[in-house]
């Protein structure tokens, strides 16, 4: 259900600011409500399970996850979409962690790098599925039944929990949770986004946006001393000792963030750019999750084999080969031969990377810490595609803007039709234009918005590569080369 969220949203982002008359800092915010309660929650979800319940707190972020996409689905406008994504974020924060929780406390260390393999997955083959089915429902019924289509599978969940899942939880843990580590770190990441993704709407010299930017900041700071003093924080610092644990977590950070960002902006570019349909928009990331499917459960066995190193520095290499290739296609791109090679050789390296990655957070930690190491883990790819959407929403619209500049030097127009187009630019791709204006001029800006936004995309993507090719760096410093297994207190 999570996986399929995050990836079928997207396909949806035109069809909402077509729908609700939304901006792309308002469609940011419906991404970005979501990544945000979900990262400033997986922390306390992972302690929760831990401590009530792993199989109890998983059913009840099921619920509420499933609630909240009903809510979603009946929103009236584009701020009850953005308060339901938020609440859907919290169930997710308490079902994500909980099912890694899970199968980690269920599988022998032997068994477990396949494990998190075949969860990998089927993540995958459900996220492939997705925006197929998500992408024919916004086409030829409404966007709404995007978040529908959770409902059903939720049933589905509920009477799997119930009837095949055992129960599981840490019996020593008897400590208070860390209700306010949660409320900082909350706080301070709100802060810092809202700073970021309203400083394309007012400008960074705004007060609100420099009082955001600054609180946020200095709340996320506090938020580290006040983790270094709680009897039970919900972050322990001390996981970070392990080299292992602390390389995977900078790891996640740098390839999430880049993965987070290109996704992002990809169905913009091929709905409102190439002029896909909502279902080949949809479909087109399906080289990407097949590929994920298939490779996941062997690549969840290369850690017991050769030890994390070599893949989680190998993975991101070819991750970062992928957001790279992505500087290839142009306006009218084909797909086969532009689009599809950068979408299938990034699901190679992330294919490579995850399962290896993922097991070697859960090996780096004593078995009793399995739920709170899953919710660090997960908050960090979160928080890195939250904070990704936010800075690289920046460097878009002004890549956008410079190059739209470029492309209006050499075009004569009205004053009111410069003026118009100014106030859309702010819509990217999805700017309307006069229809009032000849034809032939229309044509003129509609590509030279088209040019500006690929323009764009691809300074993001490149951007992409680098912070990939950065976290294989990390991988290379950090991670050990040797296979082993949990070390249990």
């Amino acid at each position: 259900m999570a996986f399929i969220d995050g990836t079928v949203v997207n396909v949806a982002l035109p069809a909402l600011q077509s729908s609700l008359s939304a901006t792309v800092v308002d469609v940011q915010w419906v991404v970005e409500a979501y990544s945000l309660t979900l990262s400033a929650f997986l922390l306390m979800g992972g302690a929760l399970g831990d401590r009530y319940g792993r199989r109890r707190i998983f059913v009840v972020g099921v619920a509420l996850f499933s609630f909240a996409s009903a809510w979603c689905g009946a929103s009236a406008n584009i701020r009850q979409l953005i308060l339901a994504r938020a609440l859907q974020g919290i169930g997710a924060a308490l079902l994500v962690p909980g099912s890694l929780a899970i199968i980690s406390a269920s599988f022998r260390d032997e068994d477990r790098g396949r494990a998190i393999g075949t969860w990998s997955g089927f993540t995958a083959i459900t996220a492939a599925i997705g925006p197929v089915i998500g992408g024919w429902l916004i086409e030829h019924i409404s966007w709404r039944m995007v978040f529908f289509i959770n409902l059903p599978l939720a049933i589905i969940v509920l009477l799997i929990s119930f009837y095949r899942v055992p129960e599981s939880r840490d019996e020593k843990d008897r400590e208070r949770l860390d209700w306010l580590g949660a409320l900082v770190v909350t706080i301070g990441l709100g802060s810092l986004v809202y700073g970021l993704i309203e400083s394309s709407r007012l400008g960074f010299g705004h007060v609100a946006v420099l009082t955001a930017l600054i609180g946020g900041a200095a709340l996320l700071l506090a938020f580290l001393f006040v983790e270094a003093r709680a009897r039970n924080p919900m972050l322990p610092l001390t996981l970070f000792r392990s080299p292992d644990f602390a390389g995977a977590n900078l790891l996640t950070l740098l390839l999430y963030s880049a993965l987070g960002g290109t996704l992002f902006f990809l169905p913009l570019n091929l709905i409102q750019v190439q002029r896909y349909s909502a279902t080949a928009a949809g479909a087109s990331l399906l080289p990407f999750v097949l590929i994920m499917f298939f490779l996941s459960r062997w690549s969840g066995g290369l850690v017991q084999r050769y030890g994390a190193k070599l893949p989680l520095v190998i993975g991101p290499i070819i991750a970062a080969t992928g957001f790279a290739l992505f500087i290839v296609p142009g306006v009218g791109a084909d797909y086969w031969t532009k689009v599809s090679p950068a979408i299938a050789v990034l699901g190679i390296g992330m294919a490579v990377s995850v399962a290896p990655l993922t097991t070697t957070v859960m090996n780096a930690v004593p078995r009793n810490r399995v739920g709170v190491a899953s919710g660090i883990n997960n908050a960090v790819s979160r928080a890195a595609a939250l904070l990704a959407i936010a800075v690289l929403g920046i460097v878009m619209l002004n890549a956008f803007n410079r190059s739209l500049d470029q492309h209006l030097s050499k075009v004569q127009m009205p004053a009111t039709t410069q003026h118009s187009l100014d106030d859309q630019r702010i819509n990217l791709a999805a700017a309307t234009l006069p229809k009032e204006i000849a034809p032939s001029m229309h044509e003129m800006l509609r590509n030279a918005i088209d040019e500006s936004f690929v323009h764009g995309f691809r300074t993001v993507t490149l951007i992409g590569a680098g912070l990939a090719l950065a976290s294989a760096v990390a991988s290379l410093l950090f991670i050990s080369g040797h296979p082993k297994s949990r070390q249990d207190p």
